[in-house]
């Protein structure tokens, strides 16, 4: 009956039916954030598309800097900005993050190369003036390396030259970096050509090399014979050879420069390679002096003093220069108690060159012994050394080589290095020498002795003189009128002789033959010894005791 009845219930409930859902249509309020968040991705995509790498930038010092406004640029255009700025972990710097364009990719090479523009006086140029309105920015110069960087470490200053420009660079090696500065020009026949663009010591601290660029197409000038020197402001020099002004311009005057030539008798060579070393000279004089092969030391000991002689002054054999001194000392010899000046020369070749092919010519092997044998066979004839006088008004002294015939027998010390070579007294030195042996010759004679026998001689001379006088008075009545005639017939004989003398000279009038010229030379000598005679017979006349005692 209960399943009768749960049969009935069931028969009475209606049956479910699966009705299929329906779709509803999109409202109009979602499509306008639809559409934003579609411009949203295609801008944030478009973004991190044209967004470039962020780097970092060392600084010694973040003056001029600012994060959000400090941008970077090449060559005038901004490839990117400072987004943000921090100390390093050491506290000595600061680093800068630079947002960079997306471009810039093959810019950020390992030797790409930054900085900040600023204001600058440097090396006699003015630079970046344009900040002084649009505020300081981050120069860039773009490096040639192939790997790609993103840290770099900035520069202190701004590159003089920049990557893009043609030409060399070298360096040079100098003990005094004077004036010279970043920027200094450096000049070629007076022609700005290049600029030094850095400079730092070298490992072991002894040396400054210098770092410079040469524009094209005056690099091709530098071959390995070019010498380079100091041109700095107006170079007056006093030596031996007088007083020399030399300046390369206006500019080096004021700042300072570099100047560079080749030797015209240097060998022609082709052009150095780039960062060849070349050394620094102080002056082109020291610069254009070509050791002509091996140089030779030696050493020349004086015992007079040599103020006015100076490192670098001329040695030379009659006049032709054959080196320079190097060194000025003084030493001691606790032996003797004496003192002497040691001064090094340094000779060049020139003169062994002549006496080597003197002994080429005699059929003699030239060696290191057959050399020294030469140079001593010319000591022995009298070849020394001396110091001599080269300029009256600057007092500058120089080495002269000579053969001194007279000079003391002396030899060279090769047992020494530097040998030893012999030396005469200067000219100074031998004046005071003669001086001196002529004060201790008058001082052996017997001044006094002489003096008082003059003196006694003088007085018996006086005395005989009055005696004349005397007897000249007491017979003057006698032998007056005999002087007398005898001058007179004198007088007449020369006045008869001038007058035959006149009527020569009439007779030979109007030839010209050398003869007549001679002959009328000679009468006119004849007639003025004819007047001489007349005045000599008229003062004896008024005065017969002249004969005697003289002329008052």
């Amino acid at each position: 009956m209960a399943n009768t009845n749960d049969t009935e219930q069931t028969q009475g409930i209606p049956e479910a039916m699966k009705v299929p859902k329906r779709r509803g249509r999109l409202s109009i309020v979602w499509i306008i954030p639809i559409v934003a968040a579609i411009i949203g991705g295609w801008i944030a995509v478009q973004k991190i598309l044209n967004e470039g790498p962020t780097i970092t930038i060392i600084f010694p010092t973040a003056e001029g800097l600012e994060a959000g406004k400090t941008k970077i640029k090449y060559n005038g255009v901004e490839v990117g900005s400072v987004t943000a700025i921090i100390l390093s972990k050491d506290r000595k710097n600061v680093v800068a993050t630079a947002q960079m364009a997306a471009d810039s990719r093959d810019l950020l090479v390992e030797d790409t190369k930054f900085w900040v523009e600023r204001p600058r006086i440097s090396g006699g140029t003015v630079s970046g003036l344009g900040t002084l309105f649009s505020g300081a920015y981050i120069g860039m110069d773009i490096g040639k390396s192939k790997q790609e960087r993103r840290a770099f470490v900035g520069l202190h200053e701004p590159p003089v030259v920049t990557g893009d420009v043609p030409g060399r660079f070298f360096v040079l090696q100098t003990e005094d970096l004077d004036s010279l500065d970043y920027g200094t020009p450096i000049f070629f026949r007076r022609i700005q050509v290049g600029k030094v663009v850095g400079y730092e010591l070298d490992k072991d601290g002894q040396k400054i090399l210098v770092k410079v660029f040469i524009n094209a197409p005056y690099d091709q000038y530098v071959n390995h014979e070019t010498r380079f020197w100091q041109a700095s402001g107006i170079d007056v020099s006093l030596s031996a050879g007088g007083v020399r002004v030399q300046t390369q311009s206006i500019a080096s005057i004021l700042i300072g420069g570099i100047a560079f030539e080749t030797p015209a008798i240097a060998p022609v060579s082709a052009p150095a390679a780039e960062n060849s070393v070349f050394k620094l000279f102080r002056d082109r004089a020291e610069a254009m002096k070509l050791p002509e092969g091996e140089a030779h030391d030696y050493v020349l000991r004086f015992e007079q003093s040599v103020r006015g002689l100076e490192p670098g002054a001329p040695v030379e054999f009659r006049g032709v220069k054959i080196g320079e001194v190097v060194s000025v000392n003084v030493e001691f010899d606790p032996k003797t108690y004496r003192f002497a000046v040691p001064v090094k020369i340094r000779t060049y070749s020139k003169l062994s060159n002549i006496v080597n092919s003197d002994l080429s010519k005699l059929g003699e092997t030239v060696t290191e012994q057959s050399f020294r044998t030469s140079v001593d066979r010319l000591v022995a004839n009298g070849y020394r050394a001396q110091l001599q006088t080269g300029n009256l008004l600057t007092g500058a002294l120089f080495i002269a080589f000579d053969i001194f015939p007279n000079a003391p027998k002396a030899t060279v010390d090769w047992s020494q290095q530097p040998p030893v070579f012999p030396t005469v007294p200067g000219e100074l030195q031998q004046i005071q020498q003669s001086l001196t042996q002529l004060v201790k010759k008058l001082e052996k004679l017997p001044l006094d002795a002489i003096g008082k026998n003059l003196l006694e001689t003088l007085d018996t001379l006086n005395i005989s003189l009055l005696d004349m006088d005397k007897l000249l008075k007491g017979f003057g009545s006698q032998v007056t009128p005999e002087l007398r005639g005898a001058l007179s017939g004198a007088r007449r004989t020369l006045a008869a002789a001038e007058r035959s003398l006149n009527s020569l000279d009439s007779t030979y009038a109007g030839q010209d033959a050398p003869v007549q010229q001679d002959l009328r030379e000679a009468l006119q000598e004849v007639a003025r010894a004819a007047r001489s005679l007349r005045v000599l017979a008229d003062y004896l006349e008024r005065n017969p005791s002249a004969l005697l005692r003289g002329k008052k």
